[in-house]
């Protein structure tokens, strides 16, 4: 079985546990991918899992902190893939991100890299890379980001879980 496909089942098995008797309406409706924060049911490989369960189903090495993004930054060191919706991108985002948005993201990253480099402006990101990093509002949609590309073979691929909102909150001070 491979590293994407245990991802999905423990993903589904830990959204089954804590959903419970009520749970099961939940993950029975809805439907497409959930905006940051949202408690929509959303599809992942055919199963449906709460958006809300899946950052704490990821390992902590999969997480990048703010300090960590900002010296990845410095050093140039970071391919930075934002999966906000191209709205949210334009009202404010972290320097050096690609705006991809989630609904997007899983053709994206099937893209050739040619073809990916005239849609996105950027390298395509290759599946060995350890510099790949996803984020959004706060830390929703890049988890499910993050599971999407682990699926596809981006195994060392992280998340920024603090998002935009800490990224913004932060750089004020």
């Amino acid at each position: 079985m491979s590293l994407g496909l245990l991802v999905l089942n423990a993903v589904a098995l830990l959204a089954l546990r804590r959903a419970g008797a009520a749970g099961a309406e939940a993950l029975g409706g809805g439907g497409g991918p959930s905006v940051c924060g949202s408690n929509k049911p959303y599809s992942l490989g055919g199963v449906r899992a709460s958006a809300a369960e899946l950052p704490e189903s990821l390992p902590g090495d999969k997480v990048v902190s703010y300090d960590e993004l900002k010296d990845m930054l410095g050093r140039h060191a970071v391919q930075l893939f934002d999966v906000r919706n191209p709205d949210e991108f334009a009202s404010g985002r972290i320097p050096g991100s690609t705006n991809i948005p989630l609904g997007k993201l899983e053709e994206a990253l099937k893209l050739s890299p040619e073809t990916f480099r005239q849609l996105y402006k950027v390298d395509s990101p290759k599946k060995d890379d350890a510099d790949i990093v996803f984020h959004c509002q706060s830390g929703r949609r890049s988890a499910i980001a993050l599971h999407t590309a682990m699926g596809l073979g981006y195994t060392q691929a992280r998340h920024y879980a603090g998002g935009y909102s800490e990224w913004s909150q932060r750089q004020r001070k």
